[in-house]
């Protein structure tokens, strides 16, 4: 049994030459050079904020270990 080609139009492909090359000028440019900054801009003057949430973060660490250490000396109970 022979099968027919589901592609009615397989030698009417518009930008092919014989052979399956492809002419000059059919295919899309080259990709451009980006120029500039890439990615999403920082704002500046968070500094301040992050060494804030740093310095809490680390002061409740520090009450938690002093608390625990208290605890295994025996000064809380």
């Amino acid at each position: 049994m022979t099968s027919q080609n589901p592609d009615p139009l397989e030698n009417n492909v518009t930008g092919l030459e014989p052979g399956g090359g492809v002419p000059p000028g059919e295919t899309p440019p080259a990709e451009g050079t980006s120029v500039g900054p890439q990615g999403p801009k920082i704002p500046e003057g968070r500094g301040f904020m992050q060494y804030l949430w740093i310095i809490m973060i680390a002061g409740g660490v520090l009450l938690v270990a002093l608390y625990f250490i208290g605890y295994i000396v025996g000064i809380l109970d």
